[in-house]
């Protein structure tokens, strides 16, 4: 081999090694501190797009178990509202039998009525009132509003009615001069809050106001308010004009599963159904109740089936009453039956609960085995980077030793040009 100077090989060969020792050691000394066989794309592209997607699925299913338990809890709190509705009913049943037994007097049927009447507006109150997280549990049903109503003195009630608002109440209105009573039903002229059909239906409300009183009384309508007018100014009315209340619609809630894919997705709908004196123990299953299910890894598929109990049609309590002895005993076995269609319903929260519970246990069971699969891929094996560190430091030892040698063996052409 020639002795020169212009290019020192095995110093080159020594520099290229030390380089890449340095960068195996940063990377394992990266590895040890971060917990994370994988920092970049470099480490291992391939294993970084397989723990990227399961690092996805395992936020989904967290956050799918998160919903499935709140979807417990929206039906617990049902559970929770029944379970007093049942305790009023049995105190009905009580009071129903009591006045059944003939041998109360006429105040205290009275005063038995009158509590029974109170439970019937607690269990209506109950309906109404009881919510999670701001969602109405068994209704979404506003109240009916009051409208206008005026004379040519005076505005009765206030709060507007909006096209297409049904109307109910009765007015009865009365001429002082002449002494003179109609009574209207509402009801019949609904035609005032739809929009096109105003002149029409005034024309028939003038028509009976003409009937009773004569030319003297007419019916205005704009923008919400009812308008009465008689010439004498001698026109009053009693009653109330008020919008008709809707019919309660059930609550119905979407719970959501989902490991991140389209195959692993499911929507949970359930829905508790109505609860108002009209309507005690209704129960609606939902249109997806029955459906799988399911929470999908890779090739593996978990899955429990949900509940496909049917809706129960509730019992009418409205209009019962215990003010005389064959009331009561028709009070008593509508009660009975009352008492039976919210065990039902509570038996259906009650499956809904159970399912919701195990599509959480599901997505829970997949998140810890996503997560196990991620960290197989990118976890560092701790004993082969403190071996490979071992490694590394020794080789930038003997690295710097070897290119300080090639270095050196430089020095001995100057004792040729001694």
């Amino acid at each position: 081999m020639p002795l020169g100077v212009l290019n020192n090989i095995s110093a080159v060969y020594a520099e290229n090694n030390l380089n890449q020792t340095q960068a195996s050691l940063q990377t394992t000394l990266q590895q040890l501190s971060s917990g994370s066989r994988i920092n970049s794309g470099a480490d291992d592209a391939a294993g970084l797009s397989i723990a990227d997607g399961l690092q996805a699925n395992s936020s989904a299913l967290t956050q799918s178990s998160s919903n499935a338990s709140a979807g417990v809890g929206f039906l617990q709190v049902a559970d929770g509202a029944l379970s007093q509705v049942t305790n009023l009913l049995n105190r009905a049943v009580t009071l129903a039998t009591e006045a059944g037994g003939g041998t109360l007097s006429g105040s205290q049927l009275s005063a038995a009525d009158q509590e029974y009447q109170d439970i019937l507006t607690q269990i209506g109150t109950i309906g109404n009132t009881t919510e999670y997280n701001g969602i109405g549990v068994f209704n979404t049903a506003a109240a009916g509003s009051a409208v206008s109503l005026s004379d040519a003195s005076k505005v009765i009630t206030s709060g507007a009615i909006a096209s297409g608002d049904n109307l109910s109440g009765s007015i009865v209105v009365t001429e002082a001069t002449t002494n003179a009573t109609a009574t209207l039903n509402m009801a019949n002229y609904s035609g005032l809050t739809t929009a096109g059909t105003e002149a029409a239906t005034l024309t028939s409300l003038q028509g009976a106001l003409t009937s009773a009183f004569g030319a003297n009384v007419t019916a205005a309508y704009s923008g919400g308010v009812l308008t009465l007018t008689d010439s004498t100014d001698n026109l009053t009315h009693t009653g109330s004009l008020t919008e008709a209340s809707a019919t309660p619609a059930s609550t119905a809630m979407e719970i959501y599963t989902s490991d991140g894919t389209a195959t692993g997705s499911s929507n949970y709908l359930v829905s508790v159904g109505v609860l108002t004196s009209g309507s005690v123990g209704t129960s609606q299953s939902g249109s997806s109740a029955g459906s799988t299910i399911s929470a999908t890894v890779g090739s593996t598929t978990s899955t429990h089936n949900g509940t496909s109990a049917g809706a129960g049609a509730g019992t009418v309590l409205g209009g019962t009453k215990l003010d005389g002895q064959a009331d009561a005993e028709a009070a008593l076995q509508t009660v009975t039956n009352a008492i039976n269609a919210v065990a039902y319903q509570r038996g259906q929260v009650g499956a809904n609960i159970n399912t919701l519970s195990a599509a959480s246990n599901i997505a829970s069971a997949e998140q810890t085995n996503v997560q196990s699969a991620q960290n197989t891929i990118t976890a560092t094996d701790y004993a082969a980077a403190t071996s490979n560190m071992s490694k590394f430091e020794i080789l930038t030892q003997t690295g710097i030793s070897a290119l300080a040698q090639a270095n050196s063996t430089e020095q001995m052409v100057t004792k040729l040009l001694q």
